[in-house]
């Protein structure tokens, strides 16, 4: 599976599988990674039998029947799995595209295909392509994840490595939001981000993809946690003696990936029941760190609101989920439409770098720059400032 954007393809293809087909008996109980996009079972070990297996299985690897049941103005597919005889799930994924955005919708549905209860969660995964197009064998040095922290989380500085190097340099915080910058060597950290988007950044291209999800705040989630990144690369191993190396550091024979992990919470199923989990992507022109999230798009840079010689100046920067426009809604002291004016066209494939002064509304105390989108609906706030003498 791959996703483009403006011409700008975002997943990774594992070239050794490219064009091949290997049914999961030729698998052998391994693991073939294609790459693109999935839907696996949570938890996953290999305890107990309520722990899923990495494996080539028929949740990923067996052939899915594929309906399409719309087209036009909206696009919908339906890819149908059969029973895993492991976990005892069967998926349905419906998957949406409008006329109006390009925006991505998925509906996952977990089905019980057994004649007793499973418990189990399902996890949307995204491997995106880390390789360097303009240095072939070369890794993306300026490729960036985000999510925010959440503030009363149940690990130690809002975060669990589950592995990997603890004191890995790829992760930071600035502020509440956690970031990793990506770098060549294996680690897995786990998140209990209880904000429900995670974006993903390449500062090279200057494209990137937000992932929102919805969490539920008194379930159970496995291992308490609701996303996770997962950086392919080279590990420290210990021979026999209890040397350490670093194995598999040969980047010739390396291919450059990240996973970008959503987890539903877990659910328990009799037989017949489903459980639906709900995600969507939202591809972007951005060359930052976001700031804010926002219904409409990311806020790169917060917006301001001056008064300038009798004009307001307003300056931001954004990137927008649908194209449209924008327009700044103004509200007097008492919390009052006072007016509004249109500022500009927008689009996703173009950053918003917001520069502009527009005339005052007497009695003007704040603004909230909306984007109606392009069929006339009211997106919502990208960002609401306060009005300021220079």
């Amino acid at each position: 599976m791959q996703v483009e954007f403006n011409g700008h393809a975002y997943l990774f293809t594992n070239p050794r599988f490219r064009g091949k087909y290997i049914s999961p008996d030729e698998a052998k109980g391994g693991w073939i990674n294609y790459g693109g996009d999935k839907i696996w079972p949570m938890p996953e070990g290999s305890e107990d039998e309520n722990h899923w297996v990495i494996q080539s299985t028929a949740i990923d690897d067996l052939p899915y029947s594929f309906e399409t049941l719309s087209k036009g103005k909206e696009c919908m597919v339906r890819l149908t799995g059969q029973p895993d005889t492991i976990t005892g799930m069967r998926i349905v994924r419906t998957v949406t595209l409008g006329a109006e955005s390009p925006e991505i919708h998925f509906h996952a549905l977990m089905e019980n295909a057994t004649a007793h209860p499973i418990t189990w969660s399902i996890q949307s995964v995204s491997q995106y392509d880390l390789s360097d197009p303009a240095k072939p064998g070369d890794f993306n040095h300026n490729f960036w994840a985000y999510t925010p922290r959440n503030p009363a989380s149940s690990f130690p500085d809002g975060m669990h490595v589950r592995y990997g190097l603890a004191h890995d340099p790829s992760f930071s915080f600035d502020g509440d939001l956690f970031r990793l910058h990506w770098t060549w060597f294996g680690n897995e950290v786990w998140l209990d981000s209880n904000a429900g988007w995670v974006a993903i950044v390449d500062k090279s291209s200057r494209y990137g993809m937000v992932e929102t999800f919805h969490v539920k705040r008194d379930a159970e989630y496995p291992g308490k946690t609701s996303v996770i990144f997962y950086q392919n690369g080279p590990t420290v191993s210990f021979d026999e003696k209890g040397i350490p190396s670093i194995a598999g550091a040969d980047s010739s024979k390396d291919a450059y990936y990240m996973e970008a992990e959503i987890n539903s919470p877990m659910v328990t199923l009799q037989p017949g029941e489903t459980y639906a989990f709900d995600t969507a992507w939202h591809p972007i022109s951005i060359d930052a760190q976001p700031e804010e999230f926002s219904a409409p798009g990311l806020v790169v840079e917060r917006l301001k609101a001056t008064v300038d010689a009798g004009k307001l100046h307003l300056k931001g920067n954004f990137s927008v989920f649908a194209p449209g426009k924008l327009m700044a809604v103004f509200f007097n002291r008492n919390g009052i439409i006072s007016g509004q004016h249109e500022l500009e066209d927008v689009d996703p494939a173009k950053m918003v770098m917001l520069d502009t002064t527009v005339p005052i509304d007497p009695g003007l105390a704040r603004v909230s720059l909306k984007l109606i989108d392009s069929e006339g609906k009211d997106r919502g706030s990208l960002s609401i400032a306060k009005v300021e003498a220079r």
